[in-house]
Formats: C-alpha cells, structure tokens, sequence
C-alpha cells in the first residue's frame, strides 16, 4: 500500500503553479520573437514535456512516497523513572489547593510529558505499596493510571516509605541485565507529604545507595499542616478523638534524598519546586544502551529523484534551436 510521508500542501502548489506561468510565457515569448521571422516556438514543445515531468516528479520525491514496512533497529540511552506516589488519607489535606494529591496529580502528568525516550513506572502506597503501571514507553497509558489516582485504591493505613522502596528495589533485581552489561540508570521521584509511621529507612537506603538508584523526595504540604477531610463533612480523628492535623515532615525525605544521591524538593501553598525536579531528572544520564526494533514506512524517494535528475540531465545536454537566422 503506498503512503505519503507529507501531504500535498499550498507550497507545492503555489510553486507548481508559479512553475507553469514562467514557463508557459518563455514559450510564448519565444514564439512571438519568432513569427517576424516566420519561425515557430513550437520545438520546445517536447522540451515543455520533458521538464514538466521532472519538475513532478522532484514534487513526488519531496512528498516522500513509502511502499511497505521496514523493521530498522533504534539505539536509546534511556533510564528508568519509577513515581513513587502516596495515596494516604493524609493526602486529601488541603493546605496545598485543592488538596495535595490533586496538586500532585497535575504536576506528575506534566512532568511524564517531558520523558518520552524513557521509561516511566508507576507505584503508589500507603502502608503497602502495589505496582499501579509497571515501566513502560506508553505515556498515554501511564497518564491514564495517574488520573484515577485517589486514597481510596489502597488500604486505609499509616504512611510507611519502606515497602514502595523494597518494591523498587525487586523490581530493578527482576529486570537485571546479563553479567558485565552496564545497567540502566535508574532514578525514584518519591512523592508523599513525608509522614513516615513505619520502619527505620537506614538498611532500605543503604541497598538503594548500593544499586545506584538515586532518589528524589517532593515534599507535599506546609509545616502548619491542616486537617483531613472525610466524607460527610467530618475529619480524621487521632487516638485521643481529637482532630488530627498533618504537617510536612521534610527532615526524613531530605535525608534519603542526600544519602542516595538525590535531591530533595517541596510543593506547597506558597511555593512549587517540580521544574526543579524535571531539570534534575534531565541531568540523570542513561548509563546503557537499549536496541529496539521498530516497524518505519519504507520510503522510496529515491527513485524519483534519480529519474527526475537523469531527465534534467538530458534537458541540459539536449539544446534545441528555435529562432534560426
């Protein structure tokens, strides 16, 4: 089936049209000079032909015609992008407008925009962690999972950093490449409001460091923090009834960020640092290459461009006298 790599457009048009004018006025120009003399512009007829047929046919190449499906491989030096996102009750607070997990939202899908030649991961948690879109090129499809993101996909519990980390970390043991093969970067965007009621982090961080995955925190919230809405108009309630109030818990975030090589960022009410994190994750640097075979348009402008100048060729070498003394 024959395709097009462009389509017909004004320029061609407007050029092919400027082409026959020109052209059509030299013949009957040269007719003209010719008539005094009772000779006729009508030898360069064939010559009208002749380059008529190039001109088109330079057109064809231009447009680019592809006939059937070639399998080329692409060479990419990639990394991976796994997002850490909590869904904990604590998320729905809404110090940073409208509430922290629809800020993130947002700001997460605009930030999947800008790594297309990498593969993105999705994980979120609470106090489990589940793979909610394993890494994949398909922006579409993860921009898909992040805007179903809500608190109630996961258990009601406390916040716990360990196990979306731990699940990192199986990830990048199952995708291991061969022996001696360089691995692919790999870089975690953790995102939470930093509420860590689990376990100790050292001995998760001295794996991560180790692996060389480097982590970058967002801190989501305010140090003044603000009470969770529930439905129904009520709020979360501690273990003594009373309100409970969330805050930004920077301290934590900022330390594994520092010990695993990354940086550590906030979105709040006042300020917003995800560009930051974008330029950062920009200046993670694939660390291996990927071969991937992909189905390309075979394009066969070549041909008529080889003929198109083969006919040119013999419209210079060719002369023809039209106005003889």
């Amino acid at each position: 089936m024959l395709n097009w790599a462009y389509t017909l457009g004004w320029p061609e048009v407007v050029a092919a049209v400027i082409f026959l004018f020109f052209y059509i006025g030299y013949v009957l120009r040269t007719r003209r000079l010719g008539s005094p003399l009772g000779q006729s512009g009508w030898p360069l007829g064939w010559k009208l032909v002749l380059r008529v047929l190039y001109f088109g046919l330079l057109v064809v190449a231009i447009l680019g015609p592809a006939y059937g499906l070639t399998q080329r491989p692409v060479r990419t030096a990639g990394k991976d992008v796994w997002l850490l996102v909590d869904l904990s009750r604590s998320m729905d607070a809404p110090d940073v407008s409208p509430t922290r997990l629809q800020k993130t939202k947002a700001e997460l899908a605009g930030l999947v925009n800008r790594f297309q030649a990498d593969r993105l991961g999705l994980i979120v948690f609470s106090g489990e962690a589940y793979v909610q879109c394993p890494l994949t090129y398909d922006q579409a499809a993860l921009q898909l999972f992040l805007s179903t993101l809500q608190t109630s996909l996961v258990p009601a519990g406390s916040t716990d950093l360990v196990p979306p980390l731990e699940l990192v970390l199986s990830r990048m043991g199952a995708s291991a490449p061969p022996v001696g093969s360089v691995p692919r970067a790999t870089a975690v965007v953790l995102v939470t409001d930093g509420e860590d009621f689990g376990g100790t982090l050292e001995a998760t961080i001295r794996v991560l460091a180790r692996s060389g995955a480097r982590v970058f925190t967002m801190g989501v919230g305010t140090t003044e923090g603000s009470r969770i809405p529930q439905p129904g108009g009520r709020y979360v309630r501690d273990a003594r009834g009373r309100e409970a109030i969330s805050r930004l818990a920077p301290v934590p975030l900022r330390r594994l960020a520092e010990q695993t090589g990354g940086q550590y960022f906030e979105l709040t009410d006042r300020r917003n640092e995800f560009p930051l994190l974008v330029n950062a994750l920009n200046r993670v640097e694939g660390q291996a290459e990927q071969v991937r075979t992909v189905s390309v348009a075979d394009n066969r402008y070549r041909y008529p461009l080889l003929l198109a100048l083969a006919l040119m060729t013999l419209d210079v070498l060719v002369t023809v006298k039209v106005i003889r003394p």
